[in-house]
C-alpha cells in the first residue's frame, strides 16, 4: 500500500460496495460466515416498524390515520442505497416475527415478545399492495443483495404472555403453575428448554427450527440470537446444525458477552461464550456495554486482549460484534456528545472486530422522543402508555424515523468507512499491537501489516484536557506521520510520539516504514 496516495485523495475516493462484496446481480450466493469471521462485516441495525416511516405531523409517533405512513418492508427498500453509499455492508433487522399484545409495554408491542415462530409481523405489511408480509420481506431481501447487503435478523429468546396462554406447554411454570416473568422482561415468559424428564424439550427445538426455515425462505443470511446464554450448547447445536444443513454459511451471532452473569440463575443454566462458541456460533458481542465506565487504559486492553484470546482458541474462526451503541444502551450523543460519538466510530472502524451502528446513529440521534411515557391517542396492544426507555432506541411504539440533527456527522462516517475500505489491507489483516502511553486515562494501538500501520490514541478522560508520550519503538523525526483524525499536532520524537488531547479526543494516523 502506498500511504501517501492517502492523505492526496481519501476525499476523492469513490467506492461502490464494502469490503469483501461479492455482488451477484443473477443469483445471491450467501459468504457471510466467511465476511464475519474475517472483520469485514459492516453491520448496520434498524427496525422495519420505523425504518420507512414518514411522520408528517412532527409528533414522532406514527398514526396512520392521522396521515403519517407506517414503516414497512416495502417502504424500506428505496432507503438501502443510502446504507451502501455510507459503506454498510450488513443490514441487521431488529425483530420482525410477530409481537404480543397482552401485559405489553408500548402501544404496538415489544419487537422482543415474540407471538409466532412462523409468521412475521403483519404490522410491517404494506397495505397498499397485493402482495403479502412474506413476498414483501422476500422482496426486500433480494433488494437488498442486489446492493451487496447481507441481511441478518434478530430472533427472540422469550415467548409473548400471549403465547403462554396459547401454548402452556412451552413455558417454564413456578411453584404456583404460572409462566415465568424474566427478570424485568414482564411483556414475555421464559420458555421451557428441558422437558420433565431432563432431556431437551424438543417440541420448542421443533418450533425454532421453523423460525429459522422461514426466514431462509424469504432469504435471510444470518441470525442474531436474542440472549443466547440461557439456552444450553446442545439446544443451538441442533438448531446450527438444522439450518447449515441449507446454508453452509448461514450466520449465528450470539447476544452473549464474557462478563455478563445469568440474569435467570433460577430457572436455568447460563451457556459461556466459549460452549456458544463451540456449538456453531461465529461470533459474540465484545464487552463494551459499560463503556463509559472505562476510564483507565489497562481495562480498555484487558477487554480487547479476552477476545483475542478466544479468536486465537478457535483459531481464528470466530470474531466478535461491537456494542459500544446498540438498541440496548442510551444514545452515544447523550452520553458523551460529539467528542464520544467520534470515538466510538473509530474505535468500530480500526479495532479487530466487527462494526456495529445502529439507525439514527450517523446524525445522532438522541432517541427522546415527544410522546415519551404518555398517554396514548390510541394503541393496538394493552398498555394505554407510550412506554419507551430515556434515550434509548424505541422497540415498543410505532415510532418516527430515526434520525439525528447533526447531518454533519454522516460525512464523517462516510468518511471514516471509506478509510476502513481503503485500509482494509491493515485493518482486517493487520495484527494488533498494545502501545504504551505516560497517561493512565490514554489508550494507543497500532494496527500492523508489513511496513504499514494504522496508530489510534484516544483519552478515555471526560473532564480534562490530557498530555502524554506514546511510545513507539524505531519512530523517528523523520518517519512518514500521516493524520487521519488528528486535533493539535503531535511533536515527534524518536520512539515516542507526544499528543495533546481533549477530553474524549481520538487521533488516527498512518504510519510507514516503521518497525515496531
Amino acid at each position: 500500500m502506498k500511504i501517501k496516495e492517502f492523505s492526496i485523495g481519501l476525499v476523492l475516493l469513490f467506492f461502490t460496495l464494502q469490503l469483501g462484496c461479492n455482488v451477484c446481480f443473477a443469483q445471491w450466493s450467501n459468504d457471510l460466515r466467511s465476511l464475519f469471521t474475517g472483520n469485514k462485516s459492516i453491520i448496520y441495525a434498524l427496525n422495519i416498524r420505523s425504518f420507512g416511516a414518514v411522520d408528517r405531523d412532527g409528533d414522532d409517533i406514527i398514526i396512520p390515520e392521522a396521515g403519517d405512513t407506517a414503516g414497512s418492508f416495502i417502504n424500506a427498500i428505496p432507503r438501502l442505497k443510502e446504507l451502501t453509499k455510507m459503506g454498510i455492508n450488513t443490514v441487521y433487522l431488529l425483530p420482525i416475527t410477530k409481537t404480543g399484545k397482552l401485559k405489553a409495554m408500548g402501544t404496538a408491542g415489544s419487537l422482543y415478545a415474540l407471538d409466532s415462530f412462523d409468521r412475521l409481523n403483519p404490522q410491517l405489511d404494506d397495505k397498499s399492495n397485493p402482495l403479502s408480509v412474506e413476498e414483501e420481506a422476500k422482496l426486500f431481501v433480494q433488494e437488498a443483495h442486489k446492493l451487496g447487503l447481507r441481511v441478518i435478523v434478530d430472533i427472540p429468546s422469550c415467548g409473548s404472555y400471549d403465547m403462554s396462554l396459547e401454548r402452556p406447554d412451552l413455558f417454564i411454570k413456578d411453584k404456583n403453575g404460572n409462566s415465568v416473568v424474566p427478570v424485568d422482561w414482564t411483556d414475555v415468559r421464559l420458555f421451557k428448554v428441558y422437558d420433565e424428564k431432563g432431556k431437551l424439550n424438543q417440541v420448542l427445538v421443533e418450533n425454532y427450527k421453523s423460525l429459522i426455515k422461514m426466514l431462509q425462505d424469504i432469504g435471510v443470511d444470518g441470525v442474531r440470537a436474542d440472549v443466547a446464554a440461557i439456552k444450553p450448547y446442545e439446544f443451538w447445536k441442533e438448531l446450527i446444525d438444522y439450518a447449515r444443513l441449507k446454508d453452509p454459511q448461514f450466520l449465528f451471532i450470539a447476544e452473549a458477552c464474557t462478563s455478563w452473569t445469568n440474569p435467570i440463575k433460577q430457572w436455568g443454566e447460563y451457556t459461556s461464550v466459549e460452549k456458544l462458541l463451540e456449538a456453531g456460533f461465529d461470533g459474540y458481542y465484545g464487552d463494551w456495554a459499560d463503556f463509559d465506565k472505562i476510564v483507565k487504559s489497562k481495562d480498555f486492553f484487558k477487554r480487547i486482549k479476552s477476545d483475542l484470546k478466544i479468536s486465537k482458541q478457535f483459531n481464528g474462526q470466530k470474531s466478535t460484534m461491537s456494542s459500544f451503541a446498540t438498541h440496548d444502551q442510551q444514545s452515544v450523543k447523550v452520553r458523551g456528545g460529539i467528542p464520544l460519538w467520534e470515538m466510538v466510530t473509530w474505535l468500530n472502524v480500526t479495532l479487530p472486530m466487527n462494526p456495529y451502528f445502529l439507525d439514527g446513529y450517523t446524525t445522532g440521534d438522541n432517541y427522546i422522543y415527544r410522546y415519551e411515557n404518555k398517554k396514548a391517542q390510541t394503541s393496538s396492544t394493552d398498555d394505554d402508555y407510550y412506554f419507551v426507555h430515556r434515550a434509548k432506541f424505541d422497540i415498543f411504539n410505532f415510532s418516527r424515523r430515526p434520525a439525528g440533527n447533526y447531518t454533519a456527522l454522516e460525512e464523517k462516517f462516510t468518511k471514516a468507512m471509506k478509510f476502513k475500505y481503503w485500509a482494509k489491507d491493515i485493518l482486517v489483516a493487520g495484527k494488533f499491537v498494545e502501545l504504551s502511553s505516560s497517561s493512565p486515562s490514554v489508550f494507543a494501538y497500532a494496527r500492523k501489516n508489513g511496513d504499514d500501520a494504522v496508530v489510534v490514541i484516544g483519552s478515555l478522560s471526560r473532564d480534562s484536557e490530557v498530555e502524554s508520550n506514546v511510545y513507539i519503538r524505531n519512530l523517528r523525526e523523520t518517519s512518514f506521520v500521516s493524520p487521519v483524525k488528528m486535533g493539535e499536532a503531535p511533536i515527534v520524537k524518536r520512539g515516542k510520539m507526544l499528543v495533546k488531547l481533549k477530553p474524549l479526543e481520538t487521533q488516527v494516523y498512518l504510519l510507514n516504514k516503521v518497525n515496531f
